[in-house]
């Protein structure tokens, strides 16, 4: 027992882990928001603007009751409407970028919650998620990996500008106990928060799928028939009316989704996983199609991502220079050795 308490505050507080699994949650959320911002551009007005049916005054209301806030509630003017959306375009593409990502992150996180909480009732629910996740990111190091930061730092170390003037003895001591305080900081701060993010992930499928197994519907496999059969949820009356014509197959389909919710969070710590995860990439791609929720699927897709282990995203960084030193183009590259896979992956060496 003590070895082990040992190895996990080693863990804690010497190596950040998943620095890759973080990277993939920033480009993926950061993408998702821009991609989500972009399609409602036409209807920006009517969402979260002065033209929209929840009007500022309702907003503060509500905001006084549930101690929400957002940028968006500072002014009626359809030209400070207009400065924000454009801030909160740029905003999500320099997060998913990786530019000055630690103060980036912040503002993305104030981003995203001002548009979530202009508009509570008037999304599918995929925003919730990435809202959660962003917070959480805010105290990752989600740039040290694929990042333009992680570029520019790789440059200035090839090109020797990280050399600094000679210190006297003290003086250095001194400026090594303080960087190795805050690396020490950091690392906590980064591995807390991806660990948060994985038990975030867990609950969630764990509580929907338990939700579930108390449903009628669930129970007998008539769920996604009723489902394809809401007005609301058919993108595509003709796929939908297609797929409600196999009935045994959306019977499977049912309690197969039940049993990988309940089951995700005691999978995680064998090579059982990657079935799951596979299956759980179909389900949503299938929710995303058949039920038009694309930002939602979107966002359970990329949380998953959280759980794969760094060799694979090593390997898919091998596989993506080898194509850019193919097409002769340059690329983002890493700052740093790879580090461990998360916690819930198998154990692997530093690479």
């Amino acid at each position: 027992m003590p070895v082990r308490i040992g190895t996990l505050l080693t863990l804690l507080l010497e190596r950040p882990i998943s620095l890759y699994a973080a990277a993939v949650l920033r480009i993926g959320y950061g993408f998702l928001y821009l991609a989500f911002l972009l399609r409602e551009f036409p209807h920006r007005n009517e969402i979260w603007g002065p033209g929209s049916p929840w009007t500022p005054a309702l907003a503060k209301q509500f905001f006084d009751q549930t101690g929400w806030a957002s940028i968006l509630t500072l002014s009626d003017s359809r030209a400070y409407f207009e400065v924000c959306y454009t801030a909160a375009v740029v905003t999500s593409a320099l997060f998913m970028l990786g530019w000055r990502t630690r103060a980036v992150s912040v503002l993305f996180a104030v981003v995203v919650t001002s548009f979530h909480a202009r508009a509570i009732y008037m999304t599918d629910g995929g925003d919730t998620l990435i809202l959660l996740m962003v917070l959480y990111l805010v105290v990752t190091a989600c740039g040290r990996r694929w990042s333009l930061d992680a570029r520019r730092t790789r440059l200035r170390a090839s090109a020797g500008k990280t050399v600094r003037p000679p210190l006297d003895q003290a003086s250095g001591e001194l400026r090594r106990h303080l960087r190795d305080a805050r690396l020490t900081v950091i690392t906590v701060m980064h591995n807390c928060g991806m660990l948060v993010i994985a038990a975030q992930v867990c609950f969630l499928y764990g509580s929907a799928g338990l939700y579930k197994v108390q449903g009628a519907a669930w129970d007998n496999g008539t769920a996604l028939h009723y489902a394809l059969n809401l007005d609301v949820f058919q993108p595509w009356p003709g796929l939908s009316a297609m797929a409600d014509e196999h009935d045994v197959l959306l019977a499977i389909a049912c309690y197969l989704t039940v049993l990988l919710q309940v089951a995700f969070p005691f999978v995680l710590f064998g090579r059982l996983k990657y079935p799951v995860l596979t299956m759980l990439l179909g389900m949503h791609v299938g929710i995303a199609v058949f039920l038009g929720l694309p930002l939602f699927s979107g966002a359970m897709i990329v949380a998953d991502a959280a759980f794969l282990p760094d060799r694979f995203y090593r390997t898919l960084g091998r596989l993506w220079r080898r194509t850019v030193r193919g097409s002769g183009s340059g690329g983002m590259a890493d700052a740093s050795p790879a580090p461990r896979a998360l916690v819930p992956a198998q154990s692997e060496p530093a690479g």
